[in-house]
């Protein structure tokens, strides 16, 4: 053996080790991230925030990746233009600023934010007052927001908020929650035209959370979260928005069902079988003793 091939050798080694470090230091990022993302889909709503701002602090090289992927309680404040209330999300901020959906300008001001475009934005009135009476029809109250952007895809992406705090002391009209809240987030993603039709992509997040507090029952909480994906293509000949509304209407219909088999149905039931009601505690009949 030569010295050319003893140093193409050693070349092939040192690429070999080169490539196996850093498919180990990828692997070690894609871990850590799955361990993340397992841990916040099992935390409560409401312990979000604090679990969240943990995992910022352990783990900063993936602080985009997690503020993205991990959904977060529906914040609410008040647009001082109109005086109406509207959400903050990842998809209306822009630096430190958050944009109103009612006056188009940014809570606190920002001088170069990102604004949508003329028809988009006509577009994204008409579907923040299509979505208030959907809002009122269904959830009897609350507050909703609508935000539009362009996307990479010559296409764009629409995002429909729900915040409704179901607690006695917010907009809850049957007082019978101690505490509770409902965030529903749906993200669409609409495709381009072509010969009329055009592909959406909704992905939905309900996020729920309630508790009850009360003398014959005590205190009892409940909470949790459900995301669920809806693929379609649809005709543009009745709009948009009305595509959207559709889709938006079934797909939460289902995840309303599902919340009430899987968290209401399944507490119900453990609960009656770790405390029986008590008409199902009748005292059983003791045997007629019998005469020698």
């Amino acid at each position: 053996m030569n010295a050319g091939q003893i140093i193409n050798i050693y070349r092939w080694w040192f690429l070999e080790r080169e490539k196996l470090q850093i498919n180990r230091f990828f692997l070690n990022l894609f871990v850590k991230m799955e361990a993340a993302m397992g841990l916040m889909r099992r935390m409560p709503p409401k312990h979000t925030e604090t679990a969240l701002s943990a995992l910022l602090s352990l783990l900063p090289h993936h602080s985009s990746d997690l503020l993205s992927q991990v959904d977060q309680p529906l914040q609410v404040v008040c647009d001082v233009d109109n005086g109406k209330e509207f959400i903050l999300c990842e998809y209306n901020r822009d630096a430190d600023s958050y944009r109103s959906p009612w006056s188009n300008k940014y809570h606190p001001p920002l001088e170069d934010g990102m604004y949508p475009s003329s028809e988009l934005r006509t577009l994204e009135v008409e579907a923040n007052e299509v979505f208030t009476v959907y809002r009122d029809q269904y959830y009897e109250g609350g507050i909703s927001s609508v935000y539009l952007w362009e996307d990479d895809n010559e296409g764009f992406v629409a995002c429909f908020l729900i915040k409704k705090d179901g607690s006695k002391y917010g907009h809850g009209r049957r007082g019978y929650l101690h505490e509770g809240g409902w965030d529903a987030i749906h993200v669409i993603q609409v495709g381009p035209e072509e010969e009329g039709m055009a592909h959406y992509c909704l992905t939905s997040t309900i996020m729920l959370s309630l508790t009850t507090n009360s003398e014959t029952s005590g205190t009892f909480s409940l909470s949790g979260s459900i995301r669920r994906q809806m693929k379609a293509d649809l005709s543009v000949e009745d709009g948009h928005l009305c595509n959207m509304g559709k889709m938006i209407e079934e797909l939460e219909g289902k995840l309303r069902n599902q919340l009430d088999q899987v968290y209401f149905g399944k507490t119900k039931e453990m609960v009656c079988t770790l405390r029986p009601p008590p008409e199902l505690l009748l005292p059983m009949p003791l045997p007629e003793a019998r005469n020698p």
